[in-house]
């Protein structure tokens, strides 16, 4: 007899399975060229697969692209568990194989593409041949130049959002809490020189597209003295706003705050630079960092132990972000915000794949009245469940 969990589940993965399919017949019926855009936990990876699956049925070669080596693996175990021979497929990262030079795929797969597609990575698409072409991500790029790209060499065949995706129970519902601090006196007395410098900068770019505007002339080789100086300055003030932002001494006080009362779940942390994540690690007892600083050896200890329940809190900055799967994650807490509404798809991703009867349970500390107050809203005003303190 069928036990009550196991129906839902079996009603879930029927969902799964058919949104699925019907992302890879809008691609085939867009010629096999085409973008599929599906927040976290839909499942990309197995249509990713069963593209390949169908593009080598009378044989060739594929080749599916991911931004990182743990991703390598991971693509060729999801081969296997869905019984689908790999046979004839190469798992490469962006980063080698934009190198690649009249090579012909019958199927090339960009896993994560938004990280594929910078000028550099883009020669792949310009030097290669195929076939037919997936590109999966969970949002689209928010450059233009991006966007526009993508939508010129594999235009959107499939798109769901996050909140489609809850409300067909493919993924659990999740709750966002954005909790606020202050700068303390010093921090807050040097941000605000910092911000003074920043928007006199700004103003000699022009205000109106400033970002744009800078990004121009670095790029130019006929820009003028005065130009590059106010870009350089307009860029490295603005690091020099983030960092202070990022270090905020209370962020601290209050993670361990909401650390204390959570010390029942199994909490994923997200700092903003790696340095503060290991400073949030360091401030509690039993956590581990995972992140671009650790070595191999300390990033697979600290995944395994979070996975074996060894502990309960897991460190990161932008390591943890696309397409690893976490397990048993039950609860969020990001300390670090940037202005892209894809990181914190991705972010919340981490913790709202399927599991029942449980919410995905999110909190964001930022710092109150700056501009990553200004980039926390713009980057969740496509999501919903999200409350301010």
């Amino acid at each position: 007899m069928v036990n009550k969990n196991e129906d839902i589940v079996s009603k879930i993965n029927k969902i799964r399975d058919t949104e699925q399919k019907s992302a890879l017949n809008k691609w085939a019926g867009q010629g096999f060229i085409g973008s599929v855009i599906a927040g976290t936990g839909f499942g990309k990876s197995r249509v990713g697969v069963l593209a390949v699956q169908y593009a080598l049925k009378d044989g060739g070669d594929a080749l599916i692209l991911v931004p990182t080596v743990q991703l390598q693996d991971q693509f060729i175990e999801e081969f296997d568990k869905w019984g689908v021979s790999h046979e004839n497929v190469e798992v490469m990262c962006y980063q080698s194989a934009y190198k690649l030079k009249n090579k012909h795929y019958s199927i090339v797969v960009c896993d994560e593409i938004h990280l594929g597609l910078s000028p550099e990575y883009r020669k792949f698409f310009e030097n290669n041949k195929f076939d037919m072409l997936l590109c999966m991500t969970a949002t689209l790029p928010e450059e233009l130049e991006y966007r526009e790209l993508l939508d010129k060499i594999a235009p959107t065949a499939y798109k769901i959002t996050l909140d489609k995706c809850v409300k067909l129970g493919i993924v659990s519902p999740y709750e966002i809490t954005c909790v606020p601090v202050k700068l303390t006196d010093e921090e807050a007395e040097e941000y605000k020189k910092i911000n003074n410098k920043f928007v006199y900068w700004k103003y000699q770019l022009g205000n109106f597209d400033a970002f744009n505007e800078a990004k121009r002339i670095l790029a130019s080789k006929s820009a003028s003295g005065v130009q590059m100086q106010a870009a350089v300055q307009f860029y490295r003030l603005i690091r020099a706003r983030k960092q202070i932002v990022d270090f905020a001494d209370n962020k601290i006080n209050k993670f361990q705050q909401i650390y204390a009362a959570n010390t029942d779940k199994k909490i994923l942390v997200f700092g903003g630079a790696n340095d503060f994540t290991d400073k949030l690690c360091d401030s509690i007892p039993g956590g581990m960092a995972y992140h671009s600083k650790k070595t191999k050896k300390q990033k697979e200890l600290a995944l395994e132990s979070f996975k074996n329940d060894d502990i309960n809190v897991l460190f990161s900055t932008k390591a943890l972000n696309q397409g690893f799967d976490v397990p048993n994650a039950n609860m969020g807490i990001l300390c670090g915000i940037t202005s892209k509404s894809l990181s914190m798809i991705q972010r919340v991703g981490r913790l709202i794949r399927f599991q029942e009867d449980k919410i995905g349970k999110i909190v964001i500390i930022y710092v109150a009245d700056s501009q990553e107050e200004k980039w926390l809203k713009k980057a969740t005003k496509s999501l919903k469940n999200v409350v301010w303190q």
